[in-house]
């Protein structure tokens, strides 16, 4: 072997332990990176100093699991001072939204919560600003909505055209009625708008409880219209026009909040794929045909039961 030879194999070496160290020098850089982010964090994912937490309710308001873990998560929080709510949403299921108010309720039990509202917060989502100590929405916001749905296709006359009939054994005559095969009789049809009509009175219960509103001024609202922000202020059914700015105001005027707490976003988990890709698959691939919007028509499309939904035909 020649004094080249052995030039070479130490030159190799002393790269390999070269390119070990540098690898090892990454990974220590990318624990500390993490250890950063989860120090600054908290070790569940929340912030782990004092401030106000703003949790958003956009899109269709179901009662989901996650949204509802996550409200119970902030109200046992000592670091979430008081809550700002930012709600985006033309409601959703009447079950949903009566469970989602609930859950507001409890929190602010234990700190105080404010309801900013966007550009849409009506039906269900109006019933969750009715959960909050303090409404506050833009003046061109749409509100209000107050009223219940029951909704169902009809498809007997094009089941006709083709020559197709449903036959149906059943235990009861209102078991599974109103059906989409036949015309629905009265009896059905009476029983569904009692059941609308109770979710109509349990809706206007919260709003004459939680406005302060006469029985009668709540009657003449209640006939399904929405609002500009402008208008339900003037009507009792917001308390303030403006923004994040003003809500923050109105908890350190009237909760004597400090002023140097910020406002810190809180958020639910996001599964595995969609934390290294930044959005679901299907989301995605829809949002690169230019047809994202259709993922919220496939998610109404799915909504059963008794709706409090402003527009459900969008």
């Amino acid at each position: 072997m020649t004094a080249s030879d052995i030039d070479h194999i130490i030159n190799h070496l002393s790269l390999k332990k070269s390119r070990r160290r540098w690898r090892w020098l990454a990974v220590i850089l990318g624990l500390i990176a993490l250890f950063a982010i989860f120090a600054s964090l908290g070790g569940d994912g929340t912030p782990a100093k004092d401030h106000i937490a703003r949790l958003r309710i956009d899109g269709l308001i179901t009662g989901d699991q996650q949204s509802l873990d996550l409200l119970r998560d902030v109200a046992k929080d000592d670091h979430a001072k008081a809550v700002i709510l930012r709600i985006d949403s033309p409601g959703g299921t009447t079950a949903g939204s009566e469970a989602l108010y609930e859950e507001i309720r409890k929190v602010s039990e234990k700190k105080p919560v404010v309801a900013v509202m966007d550009t849409v917060a009506a039906s269900g989502g109006y019933i969750a600003a009715l959960a909050t100590d303090h409404v506050v929405a833009r003046g061109n916001t749409i509100t209000g909505s107050i009223g219940v749905i029951f909704s169902f296709p009809e498809v007997s006359r094009l089941l006709n055209t083709v020559g197709i009939t449903m036959e149906e054994i059943k235990s009861g005559e209102l078991k599974a009625e109103p059906s989409p095969y036949k015309p629905v009789s009265e009896k059905a049809r009476a029983h569904a708008m009692d059941m609308v009509q109770d979710g109509f009175r349990w809706f206007k219960g919260l709003v004459a409880e939680r406005r302060k509103l006469a029985a009668a001024k709540v009657d003449q609202l209640s006939d399904g219209r929405v609002f500009t922000g402008r208008q339900a202020k003037a009507e009792g059914l917001i308390d303030e026009l403006g923004g994040e700015d003003v809500a923050v105001k109105w908890l350190q005027a009237e909760r004597k909040l400090p002023e140097a707490l910020e406002v810190l976003d809180w958020k639910p988990p996001k599964p595995f794929a969609e934390r290294v890709l930044g959005a679901s698959t299907g989301h995605s691939l829809l949002e690169a045909l230019g047809l994202g919007s259709l993922s919220d028509v496939a998610a109404r499309a799915k909504l059963d039961g008794m709706l409090v939904l402003w527009h459900p035909a969008q």
